[in-house]
C-alpha cells in the first residue's frame, strides 16, 4: 500500500509541475515565444519527472532497505509517469475546454504562417492546409485528442523510467543516509 501511496504522491507532483509551469508560460507569453515553445515544454516535462527518480529513490530506500532490482524498478517509475500524464492529460482538457478548444486553430495557423514566411508555396503550401484541416478535426475527436495528449508526457517518463530504474539497481549509488 506505501508502494501505491508513494507513487501517486510522486506523480501528482510531477504533473502538477509540469502542466503548472507548461500552463505558466503559455498564459504569460500569449502562446508566442520561449516559453510557449515545444523545447520549454519537453523542457519542464523532463524536469517535472525527474521526480520518478526520487520517487524510485525513496521507494528503495525507505521501503526496501536500500535495494530494487531494475524490473520492480523499472514498474515504479511507470506508475509515477502513468499518473503524471494522466494529470497532464486531465488538466489540457479544462484549459482546453476553458478556452473553447481554441489551440488547435491557433496552432495549426502558426504552423502555416511559419511555412509560408519560410516560402512554401503552391501545391505543397496546398498540401499543408489539408494536413492541417485534417489535423484540426482529428484534435476535436477525444478518442484521438487524449491518447494524442498522453502521449505527448509519457515517452519522456519511460526514457527517465529505464535510466533511473538502471541506475538505483545500485544500492552504492546515492546509499539512504542513516
Amino acid at each position: 500500500m506505501i508502494k501505491f501511496k508513494i507513487a501517486i504522491i510522486y506523480g501528482l507532483i510531477s504533473g502538477a509541475i509540469v502542466i503548472g509551469t507548461m500552463m505558466i508560460g503559455l498564459l504569460s507569453s500569449g502562446g508566442q515565444g520561449f516559453f510557449a515553445s515545444e523545447y520549454f515544454g519537453y523542457l519542464m516535462m523532463l524536469i517535472a519527472l525527474s521526480m520518478i527518480f526520487v520517487g524510485i529513490k525513496r521507494y528503495r530506500d525507505l521501503e526496501l532497505g536500500g535495494v530494487i532490482k531494475f524490473l520492480p524498478a523499472l514498474g515504479f517509475g511507470l506508475a509515477i509517469a502513468t499518473i503524471a500524464a494522466m494529470v497532464y492529460v486531465c488538466v489540457w482538457e479544462i484549459y482546453l475546454f476553458n478556452t473553447d478548444y481554441v489551440f488547435i486553430e491557433e496552432y495549426t495557423s502558426t504552423m502555416v504562417e511559419a511555412k509560408k514566411a519560410e516560402g512554401l508555396s503552391g501545391a505543397a503550401l496546398d498540401q499543408l492546409v489539408v494536413e492541417m484541416e485534417d489535423m484540426k478535426a482529428n484534435y476535436a475527436k477525444p478518442y484521438i485528442r487524449l491518447p494524442m495528449t498522453f502521449l505527448e508526457i509519457f515517452p519522456v517518463g519511460l526514457i527517465i523510467s529505464l535510466l533511473s530504474a538502471g541506475l538505483l539497481r545500485n544500492p552504492k549509488l546515492l546509499p539512504a543516509k542513516n
